[in-house]
């Protein structure tokens, strides 16, 4: 018990080590991006390069780091092999690393070794459960497509006092950008962003009413005095598209601050897109509200001539942005989901899609196939931010789900 205890105590050392070197290796990323936007001008090409080089990599080495889902699989393996159980079906594992890299090679593996990968359905383990810690069954998710802006003032940075009221501000004309495209109430203002928007089916509504009400619960847990679309519940936002601003970024804040008007302002905003969306219109459609607010639009930093030549002038560029797909919920093979999902521990959550984004369509589209998304992760995990955890009660609660799932 003695060396028990020594092992795990060093093992636990390791964690702790892991966790904060992770945590600061985010926050150097952040602090080195910031220095980029404000000073990266001032850099030769070769140098900026190299530094933005060595940051991607280390935003790569950061991504994809929960594999609860995998030790779950595993331990309800040895479980059902050690009990002796004979499955029904043949089952197959797939573990996909590049996930939060936006899963740039899943689909050409998939399409290339169509009969390897072949299926009845695909069961993706990703997400968090429902907020109450019930099971939750995703029929769908959202995509991501990314749009990265940026406005323009003076060549360089200026005195406000000298140059205040005169110079463009660019962080100002970002500001009056971004607030143009949602209105106070969370929908998106940008003309025409959900006529594609494929309506839910009486099932899929069924189970959306069905769902419990946590929103003042999860106000409480977040501090929060409002929410973004009262008094639309969150279960039915999710079901919807957003924008959302990622960050801003414009010169120096706090104790950095200086007296100048910026150069330029930068921010990233994401646009969840949902079943019936297509990725190009959005596109355009984002770019034609753009044009709408005066701003001449290019696609590379502009020249001299260019920016002189308009009042107002952003570059803008968009990435990502897959169709979202959506499983039915009454198909035969949904129902028997449900229903061993449910015999565990009690009736999960039904919902047709998860808020956040999964490469569904990178299986469904070469093997023609349904997908599912069944999660095991606590949704205060601290995704996608510091100190990203797993409650041990949802590892073995997750065991549990993926042994009769496995065995069904």
């Amino acid at each position: 018990m003695v060396k028990d205890a020594e092992l795990n105590a060093a093992e636990d050392k390791k964690k702790l080590e892991i966790v904060q070197s992770r945590n600061q290796a985010d926050a150097a990323v952040h602090s080195v991006k910031k220095s980029l936007t404000e000073h990266g001008d001032k850099l030769g090409a070769g140098e900026k390069d190299k530094i933005e080089a060595a940051v991607k990599d280390l935003e790569e080495a950061l991504k994809g780091d929960d594999k609860a889902a995998i030790i779950a699989m595993l331990a309800a393996i040895e479980a059902l092999r050690d009990q002796g159980v004979k499955l029904k079906s043949n089952i197959k594992f797939a573990f996909e690393g590049e996930e939060e890299a936006e899963s740039a090679n899943l689909e050409k593996i998939i399409a290339a070794n169509k009969s390897l990968f072949a299926a009845d359905v695909w069961l993706m383990c990703d997400g968090p459960v429902h907020q109450t810690r019930r099971p939750l069954i995703a029929f769908g998710a959202r995509t991501v497509l990314r749009v990265d802006i940026t406005t323009y003032g003076p060549s360089h940075e200026l005195h406000s006092g000298h140059y205040g009221n005169w110079a463009p501000n660019p962080a100002m004309l970002l500001a009056r950008l971004l607030t143009s495209m949602k209105e106070d109430n969370g929908r998106v203002r940008i003309e025409h962003f959900y006529d594609d928007v494929a309506p839910l089916s009486k099932t899929e509504q069924r189970a959306l009413a069905e769902a419990p009400d946590i929103d003042a619960e999860l106000m409480r847990e977040f501090e929060l005095g409002s929410t973004d679309s009262s008094p639309k519940k969150l279960v039915e936002l999710i079901t919807v598209p957003s924008l959302n601003i990622r960050g801003m970024a414009s010169s120096r804040i706090g104790a950095q601050a200086s007296n100048v008007i910026p150069s330029t302002a930068n921010a990233t905003i994401d646009i969840r897109m949902v079943k019936g969306m297509d990725t190009r219109k959005t596109v355009e459609r984002v770019l034609s509200h753009i044009r709408k607010q005066g701003f001449f639009i290019v696609d590379a930093t502009p020249d001299a001539h260019t920016l002189t030549s308009h009042p107002k002038v952003a570059l803008v560029k968009t990435t990502g942005g897959e169709p979202a797909v959506r499983t039915p919920m009454d198909l035969p093979i949904s129902q028997e989901v449900i229903r061993e999902v449910d015999s565990v521990r009690g009736a999960a959550v039904k919902i047709p899609n998860m808020g956040g984004g999964l490469p569904l369509l990178s299986v469904e589209r070469p093997l023609g196939v349904h997908t599912i998304v069944i999660p095991i992760a606590n949704h205060d995990d601290n995704q996608h931010t510091f100190n990203e955890n797993l409650r041990l009660q949802n590892l073995w609660d997750g065991i549990e789900l993926m042994a009769a799932l496995i065995a069904m």
